[in-house]
């Protein structure tokens, strides 16, 4: 499969262990508790693979940005964490660092 599309998945997957995380109220709901442990499992695995044949530096910028930007939006959606101005900038930023590294 193409290292990109895990690598993609691999983040998307990091936003939902990081939200999973947060909605366990620190491992003490089974379901969200589960989740984290196999959102995290499988989000690893998938960027190491795509590691295999991706620059790590570029794979895990990524990966981290994906989750980054993915875990601030659920948590404005999801958490009601505060929808500020300098938070969007921030997102902005790292989205643009995410486009730097895909075209590195």
């Amino acid at each position: 499969m193409n290292p990109w599309i895990l690598l993609i998945i691999a983040g998307l997957l990091e936003v939902v262990w990081a939200s999973a995380l947060k909605a366990s109220n620190g491992f003490t709901i089974l379901g969200p508790s589960l989740l984290t442990g196999i959102a995290a499992f499988v989000s690893f695995g998938l960027l190491g693979l795509a590691m295999k044949e991706l620059p790590l530096g570029t794979a895990y910028g990524v990966w981290v940005g994906i989750g980054a930007i993915g875990a601030a939006i659920a948590g404005i959606v999801m958490f009601g964490d505060a929808a500020t101005p300098l938070r969007f900038a921030g997102i902005a930023l790292v989205t643009a660092g995410i486009i730097a590294l895909k075209l590195a």
